[in-house]
């Protein structure tokens, strides 16, 4: 029965958020409404905001702490640590009025007959009536109390709680947000704990953290309950979700990243201290933390929650989710769900691109937060006692930061830490403050000197960079809205799957060019051959590190197919539904030789530009394993992820016939030209493959030509020899000669034509050349397409063609 004090989760909504605050009134609201979705959400209680103002005027406190905060300055690290404690200290000495003692126990004995566990372990969080507010929320101002048991447990927790609004970081924040502290409130969920601490836990963002990319769901996980996610104490599993395929039905699951996961939370006896940490054995390190069935229903949840509270915001509602998995019944289940709070802010008609000018010596590396670079002095602080250490524009490096770090983060260039992954304390803040964060570094405390001169750079992908010294970067402010685009299409070559969510943020018409090889060597690292036969592998060293690279995912043969699938996906995601162009490997022999185990496969060839590439590899019975295993991933990219917007492309095809072998081959592995809508180019980068133009179309979609190449096989130089060097120049007039005999020959049988080489990004001129001679497409380093982009449409104006459409969205 509801009472003035207490409300059951079952009677709450987000239209009570003045009443139990945001987090309570959003669980109320999911357990209530998003059950019908197959959403589980722990059921429980709420203490009132009438409540904690009774505890209050019940104890005569309200007096005393208006006094103590309105002689507070909060930029005084030690008076505002020595003010909070004196307040919490008379909230935790306080006495629970009768009434909301009663209100209280008896709602907690309803929800253990509920359960039938005596006594029943609940979580006791907490929720202010100004938290989690779209423009308003930083991550764990106040505290929550894990596995807490007996009425009597309860109470003490409430008041902890109750005594948590006057952390020194809720005072700090309340007071840079303008919040009057004498009129928020707190209320306290009291809710069923599920028993993560025998499985595992984490956070969701049904948005990407790092981009705003809003195609994916970004999952982060480890083992036990999930405070130490949270906290950032552990490096987590991560992974990302492809919501519109996902939507369709498809194992949609784009990266899977494993995680240190090395100690996990679980309950202890102590009533003083009811959780711990231990250490996970080593296999289960090894070990990805949730199944991939697990990983599409977290999907489909936070999918499910974002747009309720989407149709509830009248516009899309990105969340900010935590989740944990009962390890007794295996059920998974969403404990609290918040508003995003960064990227729902962001403008998308305006891109900032950091770059750096030049490059250091790297003292560490981890995950970064963000796309921004920062340099300044470190300042390298190992607990909150050294906070007056920090200096405005300093670069904060700590082993992890938690919320009490917060009033320095507020004045640091950047963030750096030893632990933590992108969901943890550190990262959530370092966004809302708009800060470069390096977390997950591991031993950032020990490379990096006290008042050192860093640069901290999270502007080339997902891992992020701490170099020696100050280095020169240069900001770039990009308008996006109302960019009209031009008749030819801008596509774009993406070497990596890391920086792809972000480049596809420029107005762009998709990927030209999008290689394997990458992929191969930067996310694996293994040689196919190697991972086929790695039980037959003589050298034991090898063959141990394949297959300590590979635990995670059975064996490295799943590994390879896998892990290639999970980088051409991700590219492929964050441009969808536009098409998207892949080219199968194109090693040489030399470049494959390099990979772990390639040593042992790979011929010595003079000259490996000329030698054992491209199409002649794929059909060599050194390799044709090797070639499927690419295939197998293209599969499953375009039918188990659904993502039938990539085509793929023929490197150095020598003859017709090397053309017919691979396109068999490609066919007995399920990859058939026109079926499925599935594209298949070819590379032209061959004289041959020019003067024989109309015979290699036959046999393929059209042509992506590879100036490159091209270029250096037309003039007979060697584009790797600084001898030579000089002489190589795809604006000859004997190349673009060749490029218009391409160009003309695709024209004539109504095949598509673009570039991909090079040249387009390199020289204006080329570019005038490409659209004088009606190109289809050019694909351009993305740090090029702006510029290309406009330089084109005043071109095609010359010619009076007119903008297909303007518009900054892609």
């Amino acid at each position: 029965m509801t009472t003035p004090n207490v409300r059951y989760f079952a009677e709450l909504g987000m239209a009570d958020v003045p009443e139990v605050g945001g987090k309570n009134a959003s669980l109320g609201e999911m357990y209530r409404m998003l059950a019908g979705a197959g959403i589980r959400v722990p059921n429980g209680f709420a203490t009132t905001a009438h409540a904690y103002w009774h505890f209050l005027r019940h104890n005569r406190l309200q007096e005393p702490i208006a006094d103590l905060l309105a002689k507070l300055n909060v930029q005084d690290v030690h008076e505002l640590a020595r003010i909070g404690a004196h307040i919490r200290s008379l909230i935790v000495r306080g006495a629970i009025p009768d009434d909301l003692q009663d209100a209280v126990i008896d709602a907690y004995r309803r929800l253990q007959d509920e359960n039938n566990e005596h006594p029943l372990a609940v979580a006791v969080r907490s929720s202010a009536t100004a938290e989690d507010l779209p423009n308003a929320s930083f991550a764990g101002q106040q505290e929550s109390y894990l596995n807490i048991r007996g009425e009597e447990q309860v109470l003490d927790a409430i008041k902890r709680v109750y005594a948590s609004l006057f952390t020194n970081r809720a005072i700090s924040y309340r007071a840079d947000m303008g919040f009057d502290p004498m009129r928020i409130a707190l209320s306290a969920g009291i809710q069923k704990m599920v028993r993560s601490d025998l499985a595992c836990a984490g956070v969701m963002f049904s948005i990407d953290t790092e981009t705003g990319f809003r195609d994916a769901v970004f999952i982060t996980g480890a083992y036990g309950l999930g405070e130490n996610v949270v906290q950032g104490t552990v490096s987590t599993d991560e992974f990302y979700v492809f919501k519109p395929t996902l939507s369709a039905g498809h194992a949609s699951i784009l990266r899977r990243e494993l995680g240190e996961k090395a100690m996990k939370m679980v309950y202890a006896d102590s009533a003083s201290q009811p959780t711990k940490n231990v250490d996970v054995e080593e296999a289960a390190r090894q070990c990805f933390c949730l199944s991939d069935e697990e990983l599409l229903t977290l999907a489909h949840y936070a999918v499910a929650i974002e747009a309720h509270y989407s149709t509830q915001a009248g516009q899309l509602q990105p969340m900010d989710i935590e989740w944990a998995k009962d390890g007794v019944s295996g059920e998974l289940y969403i404990v609290q769900a918040r508003p995003e709070t960064v990227h729902a802010r962001r403008d998308l008609h305006h891109l900032e691109k950091f770059s750096l000018n030049e490059r250091g010596r790297v003292l560490c590396t981890g995950k970064s937060v963000g796309d921004k670079i920062a340099a300044g002095r470190a300042c390298a602080i190992q607990d909150v006692s050294q906070m007056h250490l920090m200096q405005p524009g300093d670069v904060l490096v700590a082993d992890r930061t938690d919320p009490d770090w917060e009033p320095i983060m507020k004045i640091a260039a950047a963030v750096v830490t030893n632990r933590g992954g992108r969901t943890c304390h550190a990262a959530i803040v370092a966004r809302e403050l708009g800060l470069p964060a390096v977390v997950g570094t591991h031993r950032a405390t020990e490379a990096i000197a006290d008042r050192q001169k860093v640069t901290v750079s999270c502007a080339e992908g997902e891992t992020g960079y701490v170099y020696e010294d100050e280095l020169p970067f240069t900001v770039e402010h990009l308008e996006l809205n109302n960019l009209a685009q031009p008749r030819t299409k801008i596509m774009m070559n993406v070497a990596t799957p890391d920086q792809a969510f972000a480049f596809s943020a420029i107005p762009n018409d998709g990927v030209g060019l999008a290689r394997l090889e990458f992929i191969i060597n930067n996310h694996i690292g293994i040689h196919p051959n190697a991972a086929l036969q790695w039980r037959e592998l003589s050298d034991t060293e090898v063959r141990e590190e394949i297959g300590r690279r590979s635990a995670a995912y059975g064996d490295p043969v799943r590994f390879y197919v896998e892990k290639l699938a999970e980088g051409v996906a991700t590219i492929a995601a964050a441009f969808y539904p536009k098409q998207v162009i892949v080219r199968m490997s194109d090693f040489k022999s030399n470049e494959y030789a390099r990979l772990l185990g390639g040593s042992m496969f790979e011929p010595e060839e003079e000259n490996p530009m000329l030698g054992f590439r491209g199409a002649s590899r794929y059909y060599a019975p050194a390799f044709r394993d090797a070639f499927a295993l690419e295939c197998q991933a293209v599969r499953m990219v375009r039918e188990d992820k659904g993502l039938s917007n990539v085509s793929l492309m023929i490197p150095f095809t020598r003859t017709p016939e090397e053309a017919d072998k691979v396109l068999e081959l490609m066919r007995a592995h399920g990859l058939t030209r026109g079926e499925n809508g599935l594209a298949i180019y070819m590379m032209c980068e061959l004289p041959v493959n020019v003067i024989d133009a109309d015979t290699f179309l036959e046999k393929f979609d059209g042509f992506s030509i590879g100036s490159n190449d091209l270029t250096q096989l037309i003039l007979g130089v060697d584009r790797d020899s600084e001898l030579v060097a000089g002489i190589f120049d795809e604006r000859s007039n004997a190349v673009l000669k060749m490029l218009r005999m391409a160009i003309e020959a695709c024209k004539r049988q109504g095949k598509y034509v673009g570039i991909c080489g090079q040249a387009p990004s390199d020289h204006p001129e080329m570019v005038d050349f490409l659209v004088r001679e009606s190109i289809d497409s050019i694909s351009l380093n993305p740090d090029s397409v702006l510029a290309t982009t406009l330089h084109v449409l005043e071109v095609e104006k010359q010619l009076g063609i007119r903008p297909r459409l303007k518009g900054g969205k892609n």
